[in-house]
């Protein structure tokens, strides 16, 4: 048996007497908490759908404006951390520290890649003056709805970037904590939660990406 293999029983913590009940109660309470985003963002979503049926023309002129390279580049990488936080997730259960922490570190550099790039393409709209506010420049014949698609780009995506910073930190604190403990392969349930938060903030992206960089890709 490698040594980096932990055969040693999960700790249950109180009032729970059996794993899987342990196990099932942390996946729901997680689920539970999904809900409750998905109530948030759908909000947004809905306010979307809402705006573009009634300034369509706007909004296929503001999606010109789009670098759907960009976001085509951040959904490759997004999906490649949803990969590798999986194998991490399996690996925490099969108690491989060795692969836990390098599967972690691997998501949590591909989770940076993807702020860094987001945040470059944020960077552009500013140069192009497509931020919403005083200084807003849109020459398309509806700048007003077009600066409201605006909005909705940057809230939107900004939601989903701090979810994604908050996933960042998450990922760093079970790493350390990892590095620095015995006991954290003795709680596999923590890693599946961290897990399903990942897949979410990656559910999530994949409904912005084509409402905001497929809406007219120039």
């Amino acid at each position: 048996m490698a040594d980096n293999v932990s055969t040693s029983p999960e700790v249950l913590n109180f009032p729970f007497e059996e794993p899987a009940h342990q196990r099932e109660t942390a996946l729901f309470g997680m689920w539970v908490f999904l809900v409750t985003e998905v109530l948030f963002f759908g909000g947004m979503f809905t306010a979307y759908l809402v705006y573009r049926y009634s300034h369509l023309q706007a909004f296929l002129e503001a999606g010109r404006h789009q670098e759907w390279y960009l976001g085509a580049l951040n959904t490759a990488v997004l999906m490649t951390s949803g990969f590798t936080m999986a194998l991490a997730v399996q690996a925490a259960r099969r108690g491989d520290r060795t692969w836990l922490l390098r599967l972690f570190t691997m998501t949590w550099l591909l989770g940076a890649a993807f702020l860094a790039i987001e945040g470059y393409e944020y960077h552009t709209k500013f140069v192009e003056h497509l931020v919403p506010g005083n200084g807003f420049a849109f020459t398309g014949s509806d700048p007003a709805a077009a600066q409201l698609f605006f909005v909705l780009y940057f809230t939107m995506t900004g939601m989903h970037m701090f979810h994604m910073f908050i996933g960042l930190m998450l990922i760093l604190f079970f790493g350390l904590w990892t590095a620095g403990s015995t006991r954290p392969m003795h709680k596999p349930n923590c890693f599946e939660v961290l897990g399903l938060y990942w897949a979410f903030v990656d559910i999530v992206w994949l409904f912005l990406y084509p409402l905001f960089y497929l809406v007219n890709p120039s």
